[in-house]
């Protein structure tokens, strides 16, 4: 697959174009690099207002969302994407599960916002999975993007595999507050290995350290797995962040643990909300059908 050269964000740098949008409202999944899904029902969801409330990864805030943000709107859906705690340029970084999770149910409550599709991206699946917890009521169906699916008790480093482990930890204890960086060359080649090089490098200026505590904190969920709010697993095709063998990745590990489930693939990488935001958005939508 050629790689990809342009994007849109709230102010994009000069040297990258605008990235249309145009996501197609039928037969969605053909042509906009959505399989694994069926027609049936998918033009009534592009038809039917949504509200989503979508939740960045690691080392991102809520402008990741941006052009899948604006993909969505041009469809007719309510998009919101906050930036969860200890995330951002000049964010605090000793930050755990608990409140970053309580930074997004506050952000859904003062907005009052009901009936809602919560959407984890990496990471942000370990915040989407706690905020349910609180605001079960508050929300329609949970879709995760290549999302962490924890079992109670169980951290982040615990889930990925021991190289991880060691670099986070590493990377940690070289910082000046307990944080994660990660080198442009690898992020470049593991995390958006669909983008060409101006392209990584301009969204790698957006990135800021990760809380270390969020990948080694053990998260409670023993609620989260009582609950019966629909569920949905969205896999990037050339994600390779985690191993692709099965056992030791995204797909069947973490979403063997959702139970009844809708999957979905789209091109892209681990970072597919910048590389194909409309395929991303055309995903998003069949997910979200009830």
């Amino acid at each position: 697959m050629a790689r990809r050269k342009t994007i849109e964000m709230a102010h994009p740098p000069a040297s990258l174009r605008t990235y249309p949008c145009d996501v197609p409202t039928n037969n969605a999944h053909k042509g906009a690099g959505l399989t694994n899904t069926t027609s049936s029902g998918l033009g009534n969801a592009a038809r039917m207002a949504l509200t989503f409330v979508l939740i960045h990864g690691s080392w991102h805030d809520g402008s990741a969302w941006y052009a899948v943000k604006r993909c969505l709107q041009t469809r007719g859906h309510t998009v919101y994407a906050p930036a969860v705690a200890g995330h951002g340029k000049g964010s605090r970084r000793d930050i755990g599960h608990d409140e970053a999770a309580r930074s997004v149910v506050d952000f859904i409550v003062n907005y009052d916002i009901a009936d809602c599709v919560l959407v984890g991206h990496s990471g942000g699946g370990i915040t989407i999975s706690k905020v349910v917890e609180a605001i079960p009521y508050r929300v329609r169906r949970l879709v995760y993007l290549s999302g962490f699916v924890l079992r109670d008790g169980e951290s982040q480093a615990d889930f990925v595999p021991e190289h991880y482990r060691t670099s986070f930890e590493e990377a940690a204890a070289n910082s000046d507050d307990q944080s994660i960086t990660r080198p442009f060359d690898l992020w470049h080649s593991t995390f958006i290995n669909d983008a060409d090089e101006t392209l990584a490098r301009s969204i790698y200026e957006m990135l800021s350290p990760e809380p270390y505590r969020l990948v080694t904190e053990q998260v409670k969920l023993k609620t989260y797995y009582t609950l019966s709010r629909p569920k949905s697993y969205i896999l990037p095709t050339q994600d390779i962040t985690l191993p692709r063998d099965g056992e030791r990745g995204w797909h069947p590990k973490a979403t063997r643990r959702l139970g009844e489930h809708r999957f979905l693939e789209v091109e892209g990488s681990h970072e597919v909300m910048f590389t194909n935001p409309e395929a991303l958005a055309a995903a998003l939508i069949a997910a979200s059908v009830d």
